[in-house]
């Protein structure tokens, strides 16, 4: 491949995405009452929303009807041809329609129309064309015209494509706002993905207890604490007191310390040593507060306490990361 090659290929992605650039652009200066509306109808729908539209639009649509739904907003897509065939029943009378036409005219989504309006579902039309036969009919018009496409023929769906998946996202996340959707609700639609496992993973469902909690006792030496370290493998131990309340903890970074300051860990306590005011987890936080402390302060594994400050468990970035949250 030349040099002159390569050079046409990088001048023609460069001339596409400011095209498209500047389409979005434009696009901007369009959130008006007719946006406003929409997301009113949108808002207040008791049903679904159902996304329609033929080819790329249909595409788009898709993913419109993906984003909807997975942040607060009810939605799927109906391919406007299978309604044709008996896929309109799955609109209802409470639904609104949001049907997506560049042109305004695709025959199969124009056939829908006598139903729609029979059940009088809104219908909110994403169109280049408001005089369009789409946009006489529809209830709100969004203007998703654009001035040129960046296929240089001026034929394949491209910045158009663009420009209505960007209108999507602005309903979208128009809506997320203002229903107040938050992490809490975004993970309980996404709990099989790492967003889930971030969001809905609590230290309780991970951490280590019972006998594999490393605990060792006030009066300890510093070398039966790290005997206890080595057992349980976690790189710290906790120490108590007799009616097992958490005093403080000792870390591999601590015996490091000391070995340093040459210090006798066979006869020093291991309470004289130990870290005391330590960070602790509760067994309800969220593994990715968990993850957020540890890397403030630098720690590499955690004790859980109850609200007695007793330890009930244990867990390390090991297990945050084979869990997913990293």
């Amino acid at each position: 491949m030349t040099s002159q090659q390569q050079s046409s290929f990088i001048e023609s992605a460069k001339r596409v995405v400011a095209i498209e650039q500047a389409a979005i652009a434009a696009l901007g200066e369009r959130f008006d009452e007719r946006f406003v509306k929409a997301c009113e109808l949108l808002k207040n729908c008791e049903g679904k929303v159902v996304v329609s539209g033929m080819g790329k639009s249909g595409h788009v649509g898709n993913k419109i009807a993906a984003t909807l739904a997975s942040t607060g907003t009810p939605a799927f897509f109906m391919h406007p041809g299978e309604a044709n065939h008996g896929d309109l029943g799955m609109l209802g009378s409470n639904d609104v329609l949001l049907a997506i036409s560049n042109s305004g005219e695709t025959g199969e989504l124009l056939n829908l129309l006598p139903v729609v309006k029979r059940l009088n579902v809104p219908v909110i039309a994403m169109t280049n064309r408001a005089d369009s036969t789409l946009g006489k009919h529809a209830d709100v018009v969004l203007d998703i015209g654009v001035e040129q496409e960046a296929c240089t023929l001026g034929l394949a769906p491209t910045t158009s494509t663009t420009v209505t998946l960007v209108m999507g996202d602005a309903l979208a996340v128009a809506l997320l706002d203002a229903n107040g959707f938050t992490s809490d609700d975004f993970a309980l639609s996404h709990p099989g993905g790492s967003l889930g496992r971030k969001l809905l993973l609590t230290v309780a469902d991970i951490m280590l207890t019972g006998d594999e909690i490393p605990l060792v006792p006030e009066q300890a030496t510093v070398s039966e604490a790290l005997l206890e370290i080595s057992r349980k493998g976690l790189g710290l131990t906790g120490i108590t007191d007799t009616k097992r309340n958490l005093l403080g903890v000792f870390t591999d970074g601590d015996l490091r310390r000391l070995l340093d300051a040459r210090v006798d860990i066979h006869s020093t306590r291991v309470e004289e040593v130990m870290t005391r005011g330590c960070k602790t987890s509760n067994g309800e936080d969220l593994a990715v507060e968990a993850l957020n402390l540890m890397e403030q302060y630098k720690i590499s594994a955690l004790l859980v306490v109850d609200e007695n400050n007793q330890p009930v468990g244990a867990f390390n970035m090991h297990m945050l990361l084979k869990a997913g949250v990293l």
